[in-house]
């Protein structure tokens, strides 16, 4: 009987599963969207039943369209979308509200009041500037403005945590109610050196530590699924990363100095640091896998915006059906007529971390079709990943010869021949664009003992095209010239309540 391996993507905008042979081929792949619920101007929320119900269809999903058993599947295992968090019952599994999403900005008036009184602390200690994006301000808006969760937790009934956390205590019954160093490293409340929670920085944030989980290592047999709660078997639930850095994992980039960039809902780049911990004004530092208690660190370079801009031109303005339309278009004209569009829907991440930074298209002229725009939103993906790449490359001391890339988008040839282009460096494109769900699969794999060691992912990543930069160096300086224009044209347009009450 063939043996197959389940990776679970709980991303921003839906959850992929993905069933792997033992060949490391891809048998089958499955994608439930979610909903995005915008309850007001700058907040984000998911409904975290609505999440579960998707992975259990997605996963059913791939054992379906490939012909395989339950009992087939060998290991399960999980990478998550990050900063998201929320707040349940432990006795019932409700949550008591919906997850914050990590683009929400409504604790973003809080975040500047930790950066002017414990920002270099918070820097130091969790190698994270304090902002919204990240999990502490959100767990504290849920304790602090939902009625009775101060109550709850007085009575031990609370539990807290980012999304994985949650999914793995529904996976195991509620038996298991842990997380990984990659991330909790993400929620402003673990210390880097010593990957774990933060007494100080709880104390500050008034989150107590006993609703929190536990950090285990990101590859490890954390429990057991149940057979309500995969289709009557039970299977070790045996590795968690935050999802772009299962993604580095699964590129094999293991080296000081390797990069790589996962396109999704965000966009998310990478340089490993090794065992050194590094810090960086435009970047943040995270530890990006914990495995046999050894600590591997990377630099951050976070993108709000970049799949999720075309989700916008699909959904909110309709100029286009879906996704995979935007390369014809992109192609259909020459460029893009001068019009540069910058998606700070949540403000801007690295290297900016302008939380009052909004979206922008500039350059608009009576020429202007729905092409122009369709093009430079793809083109605004390749620019952002190029700040960061040159905020990695002074940041860390590494250059870099080639960017490996995965995600969905990175399909569009459009774009990754864009992105070459603007990097003056090759993009290359792995066989398996879903590289995220793949490494969540390979690690829980290794935890089970398919695999001797780390250095075993090189042998199952295969290269299937690269792209080479076309485009002149006249051209590239002064697209980006344009480029920053616009972006120094969409920062700051939000004023903040207490400067207007100041005012």
């Amino acid at each position: 009987m063939e043996r197959y391996f389940l990776g679970i993507d709980q991303g921003t905008t839906g959850t992929t599963a993905l069933l792997l042979n033992h060949r490391w081929e891809v048998a089958a792949v499955k994608t439930v969207e979610h909903a995005q619920i915008y309850p007001k101007p700058g907040w984000v929320e998911h409904d975290p039943e609505e999440i579960w119900n998707a992975i259990q269809t997605a996963a059913f999903g791939v054992l379906q369209a490939a012909g395989v058993s339950p009992s087939q599947v060998v290991s399960i295992g999980i990478d998550n979308q990050g900063e998201t968090c929320m707040v349940w019952n432990r006795k019932t599994g409700r949550p008591v509200c919906n997850a914050i999403v990590w683009q929400d900005r409504r604790t973003a008036e809080y975040a500047d009041v930790l950066k002017e009184t414990y920002g270099r602390m918070i820097k130091e200690r969790t190698g994270l500037g304090p902002d919204a994006y990240f999990s502490a301000t959100k767990l504290k808006w849920i304790l602090d403005n939902v009625e009775g969760v101060r109550d709850m937790i007085d009575k031990g009934e609370i539990l807290a945590g980012t999304l994985d956390a949650y999914i793995i205590w529904r996976f195991t019954g509620g038996r298991a109610f842990v997380t990984d160093p990659s991330t909790a490293s993400r929620t402003m409340m673990m210390d880097l050196k010593t990957a774990e929670w933060d007494q100080e920085l709880l104390d500050i944030y008034g989150i107590p530590r006993e609703i929190l989980p536990e950090i285990h290592d990101s590859v490890e047999i954390y429990g057991y699924t149940t057979s309500e709660t995969f289709f009557g078997e039970r299977k070790p639930v045996a590795a968690s990363l935050t999802d772009a850095l299962a993604a580095l994992l699964a590129q094999g980039c293991l080296d000081a100095g390797d990069i790589k960039t996962s396109y999704g809902t965000g966009c998310f780049m990478y340089t490993n640091l090794g065992n050194t911990i590094r810090y960086s004004d435009n970047l943040i530092t995270v530890c990006s896998w914990r495995i046999g208690g050894m600590i591997n660190y990377a630099f951050d370079g976070g993108v709000y915006i970049a799949g999720a801009a075309v989700q916008w031109l699909r959904d909110k303005i309709r100029l286009i059906g879906n996704a995979a339309e935007t390369e014809m278009i992109s192609q259909s004209v020459p460029d893009t007529g001068g019009v540069y569009f910058v998606p700070a829907f949540a403000g801007l991440a690295a290297p900016y971390w302008d939380q009052y930074a909004r979206g922008a298209i500039v350059g608009i002229t009576g020429g202007t079709t729905s092409a122009h725009i369709v093009r430079a939103t793809l083109e605004s993906i390749a620019f952002q990943v190029y700040d960061n790449a040159m905020a990695m490359r002074e940041a860390s001391g590494y250059g870099f010869s080639a960017m490996k890339v995965d995600g969905g988008p990175v399909a569009n040839r459009f774009l990754m021949q864009f992105q070459a282009d603007i990097l003056a460096a090759p993009v290359d494109v792995p066989v398996v664009m879903e590289m995220t769900p793949f490494g969540a699969a390979w690690a829980a794999a290794l935890a089970v003992g398919e695999f001797s060691g780390i250095q075993d992912i090189r042998s199952v990543w295969k290269l299937q095209r690269r792209y080479e930069p076309r485009m002149s160096d006249g051209e590239r300086e002064d697209r980006l010239e344009q480029w920053h224009r616009a972006v120094e044209r969409a920062r700051g347009w939000i004023i903040p309540d207490r400067e207007k009450r100041r005012g």
